[in-house]
């Protein structure tokens, strides 16, 4: 089997798509006695014979039937090869790894990505969400290309940054919850009472800075989907962003908490691009950037439906 080729891979495949070894011949602008060569080489090399020529028509037998799937799954990563070392050889990156903070709008990526895989088939996105400034530690240590981060976490002299949009918070809890059945605004000193529930991070950027606490009872957690499963369950009440609650609150499992200090005019987070000055991009990452900040929401606000 050492002496298998891909050459008799594909003599196999094309025979078995066009059903004829004068057909594969002509496909694949060769003598049939090459193609007849091939195919009865490979069939010494397998210990098996491939096509039922006892017909009109070669069919397949049942081994040959068997290896077909296995035939094709060769020549297609075969193929993926050639393309990749055909894109790394012009300067395209091998992948593109984009350190995204857990905040940030994921639909916004997704689409931007699913742009990115037409021009860039290739190169594999690899993606790191992550709360606060771990993100940007994910930058600074060079072990992810882009970011898509909170730039008042992101202002590093090593880094180069662009804004992209705003995301509002909204403090919430669930419906069970005691401020939720307080309809006049709830001064500071009632909310101080209650226990919040506060994401945190484990970066240097975010160490003992706190972003929106007010009480005095705080529980911290590091990870932003684990945050507003103790909010629906009614653990306590926090800040979220808006385009995270909208179905929440539509559907009943949170509800807006009438803060009385409370302006969504200052309770926003503009979300921006982020990258270290001395990376050098290739064709990928540089597009990549380039979409998103000519994107319609490159700067502006995302619309939140509340």
């Amino acid at each position: 089997m050492d002496a298998l080729t891909l050459d008799q891979i594909q003599i196999f495949l094309t025979v078995a798509d066009m059903g004829s070894f004068s057909k594969a011949a002509q496909k694949l602008g060769r003598a049939q006695s090459a193609v007849t060569y091939g195919i009865q080489k490979l069939e010494e090399l397998s210990g098996v014979v491939l096509f039922d020529r006892s017909t009109y028509r070669p069919g397949l037998t049942e081994a040959g039937r068997a290896l077909l799937g296995r035939a094709r799954r060769i020549a297609d990563a075969t193929d993926a090869f050639r393309e990749t070392a055909r894109s790394l050889a012009n300067g395209l990156e091998p992948e593109l790894t984009i350190a995204v903070d857990s905040m940030f709008p994921m639909q916004m990526v997704f689409e931007a990505l699913r742009e990115f895989t037409t021009h860039f088939p290739t190169v594999p996105p690899r993606l790191f969400v992550r709360p606060l400034g771990e993100a940007v530690e994910l930058l600074l240590n060079d072990s992810c290309m882009i970011g898509l981060v909170p730039l008042q976490v992101s202002d590093s002299a090593e880094l180069r940054n662009f804004p992209l949009l705003t995301i509002g918070l909204v403090p919430v809890a669930a419906p069970g919850h005691p401020l939720s059945a307080i309809a006049a605004p709830i001064e500071a000193d009632i909310l101080k009472r209650f226990v919040q529930i506060v994401l945190t991070g484990r970066s240097a950027s975010t160490d003992g800075r706190d972003y929106g606490v007010l009480s005095a009872r705080t529980w911290r957690v590091a990870d932003l989907g684990a945050k507003q499963a103790m909010l629906r369950a009614g653990l306590g009440w926090g800040n979220m962003p808006a385009h995270l609650v909208d179905e929440d609150i539509a559907l009943g499992r949170l509800k807006l908490i009438n803060a009385a200090d409370f302006d969504p005019r200052t309770a926003q987070l503009v979300m921006g691009g982020a990258y270290r000055k001395d990376r050098q991009f290739g064709p990928a990452g540089r597009w990549f950037i380039d979409h998103l900040s000519e994107s319609e929401l490159a700067p502006g606000t995302l619309p939140l439906g509340l």
